[in-house]
């Protein structure tokens, strides 16, 4: 880690440090959690304490020198030096700052002097654009083309946006200018809200005014100024009321009623207002969200139907890459404030499954819309809410609407940032797992690294290795994920404690250098049942799907000059059969019906055909009568075995992860067994 760059923020008792100060006054400095909050049971750590290791930090080096560290060059007319966040005539809206927001963590966390020199230019010119009023950010707003003005000028939705880029920044350096432009930041907002509330200029900040409600939270804890409590609660009042909207469950049972990226980014305002108001109501409003959410639009990826509203359960609805990257990020802000096991077992359903398989090995394209059952992506117009010329489901780097070209990148980073956190009780918690290595402070200042050595989540084995100087006594914490009937731990070889799942296991001991804590999560089979009693293969945090033989191939946007799609992109077409129904199966006949086979070895990249660490072989057999639609997979067949038409022969089919397809069946018809 740069010594330079280690940062320390610490509140109830999470004491974090930046080295500057430590070396100008010999001590760590501590910034004590202010009484009218919630004291929350977890901490993010600063950025860059967290090292993305093994198949993880293949991740980030492929969004480096794939989009994410090449986005100016690749979509030069918007984030070139002509961008409003750099000074510039063009675009002043939100895909220069949503670019920031994934390319700040990733160049920290890689700790990648050519990346952190890239973004410096947008964080200089963004303090430095703060005017006398406290207002900051481009004067005009040209919107989301250059040379398109628009009549709203100081939209408030952009600036939280790049105010969570700013976070990041300070958590990496202690740059005091990002809480100076924040405190003037806000009371400016504390005096223009009352005339112009958020949703003034557009709708969007209404809807997504949690992450601003998110900023002025964690300024307050580090500066205590006592009118972003004040601005706290306007700032609630003006956005959407998401309490009310789950607790009453209308609006996720109705189609079209919210807009997919708003939901992703809304979910968690109730809980980020929990910390002011420790209100029971507010978690329960998150909890009736998510089943409702599941009930009505979920899919076995872990998202829902939204292409763009929400569009209903059907798996051939689209869900937006935005939407992927948003949810994530509410989940790992609810994670931090609530502990609450099933926001990380949701946070890695995504992370392992929808997440890889909405861009290419490259990260050079992606889609726009994805679908659990995608058996064509091709340039056609499908029954979405919104199409973009037929080019949601072709992986390009400009197919549908250009935002998630914009804000995909955050998803990598912050998931790597948030597998650790500092605890209440001055320890350390992994939460949520994949390779990696963390340094970090723990009782009273002592300084520790714990590497993290793991092939999770396709394999149910996590190590993890000490190194410190001397011993210390501090706690441990260790998930067990709700899938998980009966964890093992093991401490230096000796079993420690079995665990079931859905908790988080407290190890708190004395600890010395070399000291090694094994942990295994028993992964087994299990279905879940969704649209028209279509049901899903999963195993452990990993959501399984027919292996159809893909054939890719780059082609020329046939839609007319300044049409979405950019100049070319792929299109993906299937070379084997899809329309197989899985053959029922008892409880107690998963084991002979489904056979688990694992490679020898993990891939450093495993998401593809070629790479899959892991399958399953099942028996299944075809339904004629499930054909092509639209290019699409037609209408699900409802499964009533003993009504559903199916072909004599059967079949063996392969499953693997949903992460590794491009194309794939995820959500079976059930056939009878004969």
């Amino acid at each position: 880690m740069r010594s330079l760059l280690m940062l320390s923020v610490v509140c109830a008792g999470f004491v974090l440090q930046t080295a500057a100060q430590e070396k100008k006054k010999g001590t760590g400095t501590t910034i004590e959690s202010r009484a009218s909050l919630r004291q929350n049971p977890y901490r993010e750590l600063p950025l860059g304490a967290i090292r993305a290791r093994g198949w993880l930090q293949e991740m980030l080096l492929r969004q480096k020198s794939g989009a994410t560290g090449n986005l100016d060059k690749l979509y030069s007319e918007v984030m070139g030096e002509r961008n409003g966040w750099r000074g510039g005539d063009g675009d002043q809206w939100e895909r220069g700052p949503y670019w920031i927001d994934g390319l700040l963590p990733l160049a920290y966390i890689l700790d990648d002097k050519e990346l952190i020199a890239k973004i410096q230019p947008w964080i200089e010119w963004t303090i430095k654009s703060q005017q006398p009023d406290g207002y900051f950010g481009p004067s005009k707003d040209y919107g989301p083309e250059p040379g398109l003005q628009r009549d709203h000028s100081r939209d408030w939705w952009p600036k939280m946006v790049m105010l969570k880029a700013l976070k990041q920044y300070y958590s990496a350096t202690g740059d005091q200018r990002v809480i100076q432009l924040m405190t003037n930041y806000f009371r400016y907002q504390l005096k223009a809200l009352p005339s112009k509330p958020l949703d003034h200029w557009s709708f969007w900040a209404r809807y997504r005014g949690g992450d601003n409600l998110m900023m002025v939270y964690w300024l307050y804890n580090i500066t205590g100024d006592a009118f972003l409590l004040e601005l706290g609660e306007l700032i609630h009042q003006q956005t959407f009321d998401y309490t009310t909207a789950f607790l009453e469950r209308d609006m996720l049972a109705t189609p079209g009623s919210i807009h997919c990226v708003n939901l992703a980014q809304g979910i968690k305002e109730p809980v980020i207002y929990y910390q002011r108001h420790p209100e029971q109501k507010y978690l329960d409003a998150v909890r009736i969200g998510f089943a409702d959410l599941r009930k009505f639009n979920g899919m076995a990826h872990g998202l829902y139907g939204g292409d763009e509203d929400l569009h209903g359960n059907n798996p051939t609805q689209g869900s937006e890459f935005c939407s992927a990257v948003e949810m994530m990020f509410s989940l790992e802000s609810m994670l931090e404030i609530t502990g609450q096991v099933s926001f990380a077992d949701h946070l890695e359903k995504i992370a392992f499954n929808a997440l890889p398989a909405q861009a290419t090995d490259d990260f050079m394209h992606r889609q726009y819309f994805q679908q659990a059952n995608q058996v064509m992506a091709t340039n056609k117009m499908r029954n979405f809410h919104t199409n973009h010329a037929g080019t949601d489901l072709c992986y390009g780097l400009l197919t549908g609407y250009p935002c998630c070209t914009s804000n995909m990148h955050q998803g990598w980073p912050k998931f790597t940032q948030n597998l650790w956190y500092a605890t209440a009780d001055s320890g350390l918690a992994a939460l949520v797992y994949a390779p990696s290595e963390v340094k970090a402070t723990v009782a009273n200042g002592v300084s520790v690294t714990f590497k993290e050595e793991t092939n999770y989540p396709f394999r149910e084995d996590i190590r993890f290795t000490l190194t410190m100087a001397g011993k210390a006594r501090f706690p441990f914490h260790l998930r067990i994920p709700a899938w998980c009937k009966n964890a093992s731990i093991r401490i230096n070889g000796e079993a420690w404690k079995q665990a079931e799942g859905n908790q988080v296991v407290k190890i708190e001991r004395d600890w010395k250098s070399g000291d090694v804590v094994a942990l295994t999560l028993p992964m087994h089979i299990f279905t879940n049942t969704w649209h028209e009693r279509s049901i899903s293969i999963e195993r452990g945090p990993l959501t399984y799907g027919l292996k159809i033989g893909e054939e890719m191939k780059l082609v020329k946007n046939p839609n007319p000059p300044g049409s979405y799609g950019g100049e070319e992109f792929y299109e993906v077409r299937p070379t084997t059969p899809w329309n197989y129904g899985l053959i029922e199966t008892g409880r107690d006949q998963m084991e002979a019906q489904y056979k688990v086979e694992q490679r020898d070895t993990v891939s450093q990249y495993p998401w593809n055909l070629e790479n899959a660490p892991i399958s399953i072989r099942a028996k299944a057999r075809r339904i004629p009568s499930w054909q092509l639609y639209n290019e699409m997979a037609g209408p699900l067949p409802y499964s009533m075995t003993y009504m559903l038409e199916s072909a004599d022969e059967e079949e063996e089919i392969m499953l693997v992860p949903y992460g590794c397809t491009n194309l794939r069946i995820s959500q079976f018809p059930v056939v009878d067994r004969r």
